[in-house]
């Protein structure tokens, strides 16, 4: 531990680059989804503390899934262009230093889920579980994307164990509306990578889906939004959820339009435009509450 802090006082900026903290893309994508279900699991504005611990914990965990990421990546990375300056691929931040720093990210994460209940306790061995797996899977499937949405979307059922301290069965439609969505956006982020990957022999959704890339990832955004809006009649949520939706189908539409070339950059584009479908969803579900109460 005593070689750890040494190394993050004068290794900072590496460690910050490893967790990709200025690029807080990832967090907002975890971030978002937890938030709509800690949200209609209080049916309105949560307790504050979880919220805190959820917000902190999806930091947290984020942070650990890049470091333990750039960890098992670490000699695909330097012969990808996006990815040949990451720490590990230059060799400023060592596999031990990437490996003990995630330890402690995931310890602290533990940490505050300690101060919420057995049942989401019980649950967050999963979620640590699928970080860890996930960078390894690209390797061995062709859906690591899968594993993401799995990993991205775990939240939800423990903010309903938090906050409900039950799992009511509606709560997975959410779930696999979420992993879903996850699938879609992060086949427009391996777009970006596909000739490097392909080369280097790693897998993902972008290379399986091949020529019939667009047209997949459409049908993923169509039944995403059947999802959601059976979770608005599940959960009886109001009219400004499902104007959400229909703001968020035009973002997918628009999506759509950006990767139309499959130009790397305009796929990267389309990745990070999530970020403003999630937020405007959560708005949604906010403001449904809100009014009705």
């Amino acid at each position: 531990m005593t070689t750890l802090f040494s190394s993050l006082r004068h290794k900072t900026p590496d460690y910050l680059a490893l967790i990709r903290f200025d690029r807080p893309i990832g967090t907002y994508l975890l971030l978002w989804p937890t938030l709509w279900a800690l949200w209609i699991a209080a049916e309105g504005l949560p307790d504050l503390k979880l919220l805190v611990i959820f917000i902190l914990g999806t930091f947290l965990m984020r942070s650990a899934g890049c470091a333990i990421n750039d960890f098992a990546d670490r000699k695909i990375d330097a012969h990808v262009k996006r990815t040949a300056n990451r720490p590990l691929a230059t060799g400023k931040i060592s596999s031990k230093e990437a490996l003990i720093f995630t330890a402690v990210l995931c310890l602290l994460a533990f940490v505050l889920v300690l101060f919420t209940n057995p049942k989401t306790i019980a649950l967050s061995f999963a979620a640590v579980a699928l970080a860890a797996c996930y960078p390894f899977m690209k390797r061995y499937t062709q859906l690591p994307q899968v594993v993401l949405g799995a990993a991205f979307s775990w939240g939800i059922p423990m903010a309903f164990a938090a906050q409900q301290n039950a799992l009511p069965k509606e709560l997975w439609l959410l779930y696999f509306a979420v992993v879903i969505w996850t699938v879609a956006y992060d086949t427009f982020y391996a777009m970006v990578d596909r000739d490097d990957d392909i080369q280097i022999g790693v897998k993902s959704t972008a290379i399986l889906f091949g020529q019939y890339d667009r047209l997949i990832t459409g049908l993923l955004q169509v039944i995403v939004l059947v999802l959601l809006v059976e979770v608005g009649r599940a959960f009886g949520l109001g009219q400004w959820y499902f104007l959400s939706l229909i703001v968020t189908a035009l973002l997918f539409v628009y999506q759509q339009y950006l990767i139309r070339h499959r130009d790397r950059d305009n796929c990267f584009k389309a990745f990070l435009n999530n970020h403003w479908a999630g937020a405007i969803i959560f708005g949604g579900i906010a403001l449904s509450y809100y009014h009705a109460g």
